[in-house]
């Protein structure tokens, strides 16, 4: 169809009318978001002119809703060019689309208008008597004695008490305020009103006939003014009742727009009470029924990139019967499935619901932070991914253990390379990763690895299982250890300063492998479990990546010891438990609702942050074979241990008891940590030694100290009840051995 042709349609058609409309060009797409009725009413006919025209290609009639307020998609038409809201082309016809279309509905706004002032009143009312009865007070009050809480009554009581004596104090000093100004301000215009009537304005001193004329002029000013003033203000006081009254549910607009630009994804506590009523839960639709109104604890919010809201359900609901009928809610809320989560809060009555906005979750994470540059501190966490919120999620290491696993090709290689990406910036950290697989998919790593096994033979399950049995003594040593250095946990001063207390994180991965081998299976999943629930403290930290998280695949106290669990598509209930720990898909923290294969990258996680569950879009750091980003990143890890003076260690290094114990000079030793003091207490010698050389030092007790002593004849002595060395006596045993060595030399 020409533009000529739409020109004499729209004359014809539509302007004869008396509406103004927009010029739609030729071969184009309409597709128009907010349509009013005039707008409606113009494309419908200027597509099906266009049609029987046979002009253009023919194609499905397009649907149009001349409903203001509804959201309007057109088909493609001719060459499938970019979508145009053709009526908003050009401003001038916009305007005046706009102002007939509001001619037309003007009887009808101002009703609404009306209806808006009277309402406004109303709720002006309601609130007042809120305020002078006291009502949100005595609310809480009825509901301290409903709960059968004393003390909470009283102290509700009180508090409405506390609150009238405060208020009659407040009006009594307005009163007095008032009636002070009253009196001064009447005793002034007595005064002048006197001076005015026993003196002539001529007789006057200068300034007070100039005060004299300033004030005629006001009250001149002041009645002429006041009929204006006086409809101004009954002007305002219309406009505030009207606003006031206006219709705030969301999506509904105060006369042309919608109020919200997310109008279409916002939730409130009415839609979310309106959704939970047809669940089909006999209880709650018996409740909802009788007039009941749910309870909300915490109020529909924003939080992120959705919406939060806690509701306390009726007698006979749990939470957990909430969570199991998430598709049907998510339906009612006009949500994807994904996007609907109703878990289980601190109590069984009580329903945590967060909805995200429509299509918030599918945007990903985004690149990884420290792809092309940074370092990292492990006791900070690691970046990770991004929370169904948007927020950065910092995965923490220290005091941390992982179970991380779903079906194959969903991202649990990947998750666990992110984890170990960020560690291996930190150069204090040691990795060791053990694959128990045929897969390339830490073959990167191997330069910064200090042991790197790979197969799926008797062999690397072997090597995996001397890698629990060290870590079991590892644990042990590293605890005394801290004992001696009087700490609790393995910090970032000490794990700076001493190498054997410095972060270890180990990998298994395809652990299931390793735990159901029919030779070295069980005591691989004893050793694990004691090394999970000692190492917290010490600076070691394991993680399991599994695509099996079964029974029988997987020691169940692994599991409940793991603190952080991350669980991509799973099949079914106990795979998702295996993972996130016993309990967690009865309170509606499922894996098993995201899709294999659409939802990959994305994970249900514990333990990550303080919240109950987040659902993490991982970071994805490419390494296939078109793209390898994690070979770079390696080599920067690298300098930075270089950088540090640092060198990455071989497996076992740490231990001190593997270490060839190099020939020190304990005297020399002893008196170089003494730093000149007159006198230091044998635990502060012990730390200091381990200190300057954790390897000949770390295992050191009292008893080795005194020995050592004792070689030179030297005894720890008390002082102040404290076992103490004195600096002159090893600063004597050394010059005698001085001069024994020289005599022996001539």
């Amino acid at each position: 169809m020409s533009g000529a042709g739409a020109g004499e349609f729209d004359r014809r058609d539509v302007e004869g009318k008396g509406q103004a409309v927009p010029q739609l060009p030729d071969r184009t797409v309409v597709e128009a978001e907010i349509l009013t009725d005039v707008e409606a009413e113009y494309v419908t006919r200027w597509l099906a002119h266009a049609q029987a025209s046979r002009s253009m290609e023919r194609r499905p009639a397009a649907e149009v809703a001349s409903a203001s307020g509804v959201r309007v998609r057109r088909l493609l038409i001719g060459t499938r060019r970019a979508a145009v809201q053709v009526w908003r082309a050009d401003p001038m016809t916009r305007l005046r689309t706009i102002l007939a279309y509001r001619l037309c509905k003007a009887p009808w706004d101002v009703v609404r208008l009306v209806w808006f002032a009277v309402r406004g009143h109303g709720r002006w009312l309601g609130k007042a008597w809120t305020f002078f009865t006291y009502g949100d007070l005595r609310a809480d009050a009825r509901s301290a004695r409903l709960s059968g809480d004393p003390a909470e009554r009283r102290t509700a009581q009180e508090l409405i008490h506390a609150d009238s004596r405060a208020r009659w104090a407040r009006l009594a000093m307005f009163v007095e305020n008032v009636g002070r100004a009253a009196v001064f301000g009447g005793g002034l215009a007595l005064v002048l009103w006197l001076a005015d009537s026993v003196m002539a304005r001529a007789d006057m001193w200068p300034w007070l006939a100039g005060l004299y004329e300033a004030i005629d002029t006001i009250a001149a000013f002041a009645v002429a003014s006041a009929p204006f003033v006086a409809l101004a203000a009954a002007l305002v006081w219309l406009a505030a009742s009207v606003w006031e009254g206006r219709d705030r549910s969301p999506g509904a607009g105060f006369l042309i727009r919608p109020d919200r630009d997310d109008a279409d994804s916002w939730v409130d506590e009415r839609m979310i009470s309106r959704a939970l009523a047809h669940l089909g839960i006999a209880p709650l639709d018996r409740f909802v029924g009788g007039g009941g109104e749910l309870v909300y604890s915490v109020p529909a919010r924003k939080d992120g990139d959705g919406t939060f809201a806690q509701v306390r359900l009726p007698l006979g609901v749990t939470a957990d019967m909430v969570a199991d009928r998430r598709d049907r809610l998510a339906a009612n809320l006009g949500r994807a499935k994904l996007e609907t989560w109703p878990t289980e809060g601190a109590e069984a009555g009580l329903l945590d619901l967060w909805v995200a906005d429509k299509g918030k979750l599918g945007k990903g994470a985004g690149a990884w932070p420290l792809l092309h540059d940074g370092e990292v501190n492990a006791f900070d966490g690691v970046p990770f991914g991004r929370s169904q919120r948007g927020a950065l999620i910092d995965a923490p290491i220290l005091e941390r253990n992982y179970m991380i696993g779903g079906q194959p090709g969903q991202g649990k290689s990947s998750a666990g390379r992110t984890l170990c990406l960020g560690c291996a910036l930190d150069p204090t950290v040691e990795l060791r990763v053990y694959v128990f697989a045929s897969n390339p998919d830490f073959d990167p790593f191997a330069p910064r690895l200090s042991a790197y096994v790979k197969g799926d033979d008797d062999e690397a399950v072997e090597a995996g299982l001397n890698e629990l049995r060290r870590l079991r003594d590892d644990v042990t040593r590293r605890g005394k250890m801290l004992e001696r250095h009087g700490a609790a946990k393995v910090t970032r001063k000490l794990a700076s300063a001493i190498r054997g207390l410095h972060p270890l994180v180990v990998v298994f991965d395809e652990c299931h492998e390793m735990f159901e081998h029919p030779q070295y299976g069980k005591e691989a999943g004893e050793l694990a479990i004691k090394v999970v629930k000692k190492a917290r403290k010490c600076g070691i930290t394991m993680i399991f990546l599994t695509q099996s998280p079964t029974a029988t695949s997987i020691p169940k106290d692994l599991t409940r010891n793991c603190s952080n669990g991350v669980a991509f598509a799973v099949a079914d209930q106990p795979a998702n438990d295996g993972l996130l720990g016993t309990g967690k898909y009865r309170q509606g923290i499922r894996a098993t609702e995201l899709r294999p294969g659409e939802d990959r990258g994305t994970a249900v996680t514990v333990g990550l942050t303080s919240n109950r569950f987040e659902l993490v879009n991982t970071f994805y750091v490419a390494f296939d074979e078109d793209r390898d980003d994690v070979s770079p990143v390696i080599r920067r890890a690298l300098a930075i241990l270089d950088e540090h003076g640092r060198a990455v260690l071989e497996s076992g290094s740490g231990d001190s008891e593997q270490d060839p114990a190099p020939p020190r000079d304990h005297l020399a030793d002893i008196h170089r940590v003494l730093r000149g003091e007159t006198r230091v207490r044998t635990q502060v010698v012990l730390r200091r030694l381990a200190e300057l050389n954790v390897d000949e030092y770390g295992d050191w007790s009292f008893q080795d100290l005194s020995t050592a002593l004792a070689a030179v004849g030297i005894a720890a002595r008390k002082s102040d009840g404290l076992m103490v060395i004195r600096s002159a006596d090893v600063a004597r045993a050394l010059a005698e051995r001085d001069e024994d060595e020289d005599g022996g030399d001539d």
